[in-house]
């Protein structure tokens, strides 16, 4: 499925099985604690932290998932097509970027 398809059927998802959306403050308080997530499982899984017994098997495809969820639900509650707006964002950044990170000599 496309970045539209999906915000559909997250809006279908909503007012069906959700009932109806949790104003846009709450949805920014739970993208943040669901990004939170995804950190504490990247600090263990790529970092130095050492998972504890309850956090072993928690998965991270699911918490990103999470994510993107949340995100959605916000989009479709600001009427944002995220998948123009990220066709947008990626050519302003081709157009900014063209020649800023091949001479980085950061990254070489």
């Amino acid at each position: 499925m496309n970045i539209t398809e999906a915000q559909k059927k997250i809006d279908k998802w909503i007012s069906t099985i959700g009932v109806r959306y949790f104003d846009p403050m709450t949805n920014t308080a739970l993208l943040m604690e669901e990004v939170g997530e995804v950190a504490r499982i990247m600090a263990r899984k790529y970092g130095e932290q050492s998972y504890k017994k309850s956090d072993e098997h928690i998965d991270l495809g699911d918490e990103m998932a999470d994510v993107l969820f949340v995100l959605m639900c916000l989009a479709n509650q600001c009427d944002i097509n995220l998948e123009q707006a990220l066709i947008k964002n990626l050519d302003k950044k081709t157009k900014r970027d063209a020649t800023r990170h091949t001479e980085n000599p950061k990254l070489k």
